[in-house]
Parts: C-alpha cells; structure tokens; sequence
C-alpha cells in the first residue's frame, strides 16, 4: 500500500517533470521560443557590463541562484531586488548591462521600475514569463515564455512547477552561455575556488603556491645512514633520490627500508633500494587528477617535477586534511 505522504510526493515529482517535458517539446518544436532563446543568448555573449537579475517571491530566489551560476560560468553577474532597485540601486544599471526579469505571472508591481527604467535607457531586458501579454512580456526585449503547466501545488497555488521550469530554463541559458564562450574545467576553478569542488579543480601549481614544503632528497650513491636520517628529516615517509646533476631517478619510501632490512643492508647505497620509476606528478595536472592518480594506484606520496627535478611533494594525508579528499 502506498501512503498519502508518498502519494503526494510521486504527484509532485510527476507532475514536475511533466511541466519539464512541455518546455523541453516549447524549445523542440516553438520556432518562437526557439527563436527567443536565440535572441537571448545573442544578448548575453554580446554583454560588456554585467547580467543583472531581477524577481520577487519564489521567482526572486531562483533568480539569486541563476545569477550566481553566471557568474560562476563567466558571465559577470549579481542579483538586485526590484524593491531596492526602486530605492536607488536602478543606479547600478548601465547601457553595458542587461536584465534577466522573473515573473511567473509578469504582473509583479514590485518590478514595475525597473521595467520602466529599462526601457527609458535603452537596457536590454529579458523576460521570463508565462504570460507574454503581461506588464513583462510587454515590456522585454526577449521574452522566454514557459509552458502553461499546472502547479503541483495540491492546491494549485503555492510556486512549484513554475518554479521548477524557471530554474531549467535559466540553467539552460547559463549552460548554453557558457558552451559558445568556451569556458573550461580551468576556467570554471578560478570562479570557484571553494569547496571539494573547486579544489579539485586547481592546479599542482595552484596548490604548491598555498602549501610551501621543503623536499627531502638524497645522492643516489648515499650510504644507508644518511638515508635514515634523511628520511627521518623530512617527515613524509619518503625522500627523493637524485643522480649527479640532481635530477630525480627514483624514490625510497618506508616500505623500502623495512624491505630492504638485512645483514647487509649498511653496505648499500640509496639508488639500490630505490623505486626507479615511481608515479610523479607535474604542475599543470588537476588536483582532481591527482587524487585519482594516488587512489587508483593505491600510494600515499608522489614527488612534483619540473624539468626532471623535484620541487614539491603530495601525500594522501595532507590532501585530505586540505579537504581534496
């Protein structure tokens, strides 16, 4: 048996998705709103200043996230309030500009100046509506129109379906924004340097300018002692094995010197129980990259090299208390 509590909920999903499914056939098979989106994004690549986005209620609050992923994506933008607009922000508003308008119905007053001041100073508006005809409709350059979809609001009235399809539909505008200016993985981690996400998306260089460290290294033809001491030294389980030029031709881990342990082993040299090939790491690799690199293979600790040398190293352990991991 299925509860009323899930009831509701399969009804809210469904009906949601439904909303989606007829703005996704709009844009399909609408030569006008595929014509719209067009204009739209013509608009966008064209900005010099940056998006404002405006909306009340619910309306207002997607309009906070589009703005953000925006800006995030490369295209300079912030959130206003119509309200505050009214009461000096419309101050913010260039010809450089463009604004987003949000309003389900297009008849939100609160929006009423800045529509007006848009069209006074020749500031290109988009408008997202339901309602072409509405106060919006008529007053946007561009207007992006959603599907007539029923609320899934038992009630009909509370924001959940219009909500949903603003949301997809401004993503879309974000995605589509972003594909034509060819922003990348690299591009994205400057704008987002926060988070797992953000981090992951750094560079070695990126890291190692935030993380200074001392790389412990040792002559390849070292006797054992001063590779205990060495290793000892550097605290990283590890130290990097150099030839006569100081270029790096392997490593020693703690592995090695219990491997290594034996009648014999104060007669040997560093590069006798070295690992000669060991995975390495260069400066213009993802830390995304290199967390996968370490995991895959299954090490803690990978040298950095530039030009065959060392200058930096990376443990599993200093990653995840950095949070990468």
């Amino acid at each position: 048996m299925t509860s009323s509590r899930l009831k509701n909920a399969i009804h809210v999903v469904e009906t949601e998705a439904q909303g989606l499914d007829a703005l996704a056939k709009g844009l399909r098979s609408d030569p006008a709103l595929a014509e719209a989106f067009d204009a739209a994004i013509n608009i966008l690549l064209a900005l010099k200043g940056h998006l404002i986005v405006v909306g009340v209620g619910k309306s207002g609050h997607i309009g906070q996230k589009l703005a953000a992923s925006f800006a995030s994506t490369g295209t300079p933008a912030f959130f206003m309030h119509p309200t505050e607009a009214s009461h000096g922000d419309l101050g913010m508003v260039t010809t450089d500009n463009a604004v987003l308008a949000i309003s389900n119905s297009g008849q939100s007053a609160e929006m009423t100046d800045v529509l007006h001041y848009c069209r006074k100073s020749g500031v290109p508006l988009i408008g997202i509506t339901r309602n072409p005809d509405s106060a919006l409709g008529v007053a946007s350059d561009v207007v992006l129109r959603l599907p007539d979809a029923p609320e899934a609001c038992l009630n009909g009235l509370a924001p959940t379906t219009s909500t949903t399809n603003t949301l997809a539909l401004g993503d879309a505008l974000v995605v589509a924004t972003m594909a034509e200016k060819g922003i990348t993985e690299s591009d994205f981690g400057r704008h987002h340097p926060g988070g797992k996400l953000g981090r992951g998306l750094h560079t070695v260089a990126d890291w190692m300018a935030v993380s200074a460290q001392t790389v412990p290294t040792i002559a390849a033809d070292a006797p054992m002692q001063e590779v205990v001491l060495a290793m000892s030294a550097g605290q990283n389980g590890c130290v990097a094995v150099l030839d006569g030029d100081d270029l790096f031709v392997g490593m020693i881990t703690d592995g090695d010197l219990r491997r290594a342990m034996g009648p014999d082993m104060f007669s040997r040299r560093a590069l006798d129980i070295a690992t000669r090939k060991p995975i390495t790491l260069d400066e213009d690799m993802l830390m995304s990259e290199v967390v996968e690199l370490l995991s895959r293979n299954r090490i803690a600790t990978a040298f950095i090299l530039r030009a065959g040398r060392p200058i930096g190293i990376v443990n599993t352990k200093t990653l995840m208390t950095q949070g990468y991991i």
